[in-house]
């Protein structure tokens, strides 16, 4: 039934009922991301049964007639996407339409790492800052990863100190892409990077890398580095989840990606994991890590990552709480 259903696939299904105009309106609204999301699930809904459209369609009908649903511009953008993401991330995306553009920049987005790293390489640290400040932490962390070691420290520190960027200076970056990628122009300043941004970009790249920016960090900055620190979400921070946020964790995760990922977890975390498991389930996940002989750092390390991004997806949805490094859990 429409209950099990996660909060992407409900999404997809109304955009689908309230037909195309409506949801292309929709979709104008998000980012490249939130879009490729509901693509993959669009494309699944051929599967979805009338039981479960009816009754994702009567949730919204009944929260229409209850008041909870405006028919009126921007306020019926909200409310779908209230409905159809959950609270946080629908006031995400609906902040994220306030803001004024810049559609030079906002198109990088959908230009791969790989590209981006040959174009950016070439820059001034400054503009690269601006430019990964732009992106998602996931890509990101991909570009700043694959930028040469002799810039890629500087960028991250600028990345981290940024605060306010002028707007001229933002539709001269944004203009100088326009050959490539399309011009741009906007108004208003913009708050980009931060320390919270480069905290979300470290938590989405190797040990390797993530030590050697935060040791660059550290040397120019120690109380800069103890904030980032702070706003870190790691493996080793599952710890913080109660026993409802695991247990809902373990049913989304992947079981190849559980052994391994706690291969490299410390003891705590391990017996967080064993403790909401039936003795039985326990046993047979201890024998399959000592099974499965030495393992690869880096495999380790990509299952742990596995692992975090499930987990975010679970907090975008309202499924699980997050504590940060340095927050304590009520």
């Amino acid at each position: 039934m429409a209950m099990t259903l996660t909060g992407e696939q409900k999404a997809a299904i109304l955009l689908r009922a309230i037909g195309e105009e409506a949801a292309a309106q929709v979709m104008k609204q998000l980012d490249p991301k939130e879009i490729k999301k509901l693509g993959t699930f669009m494309n699944g809904t051929a599967q979805i049964s009338r039981d479960e459209e009816e009754a994702v369609i009567s949730d919204f009908q009944a929260a229409s007639a209850a008041g909870g649903v405006q028919f009126q511009g921007k306020e019926f953008i909200r409310s779908v996407l209230t409905k159809a993401l959950g609270p946080e991330k629908a006031a995400r995306i609906i902040e994220s339409m306030a803001r004024k553009t810049y559609p030079g920049l906002e198109a990088l987005k959908w230009v791969d790492a790989k590209t981006l790293v040959q174009m950016l390489k070439v820059e001034h640290v400054q503009t690269v800052a601006v430019i990964l400040a732009h992106l998602e932490s996931e890509q990101a962390g991909q570009v700043l990863a694959g930028l040469p070691e002799a810039m890629r420290s500087d960028v991250a520190l600028r990345l981290a100190t940024m605060d306010e960027v002028q707007p001229d200076v933002l539709e001269e970056l944004s203009l100088s892409l326009q050959e490539t990628l399309m011009a741009s122009s906007g108004l208003g300043t913009q708050s980009l990077g931060g320390p919270e941004v480069m905290a979300e970009i470290l938590t989405r790249m190797d040990k390797a890398n993530e030590g050697t920016i935060m040791g660059r960090i550290a040397e120019k900055s120690q109380p800069l580095a103890d904030s980032i620190r702070a706003l870190m979400f790691v493996f080793d921070d599952i710890i913080k989840l109660d026993d409802r946020g695991i247990q809902e964790l373990m049913k989304e995760i992947s079981k190849e990606d559980l052994p391994v990922a706690l291969r490299g977890a410390n003891p705590d975390v391990k017996a967080k994991f064993f403790k909401n498991m039936s003795s039985r389930a326990a046993e047979m996940l201890k024998e399959d890590m000592e099974n499965r002989g030495p393992v690869k750092v880096s495999d380790v390390e990509k299952s742990q990552q596995n692992i975090l991004k499930v987990c975010r997806k679970l907090e975008e949805e309202g499924r699980i709480v997050i504590a940060g490094a340095g927050e304590e859990m009520l």
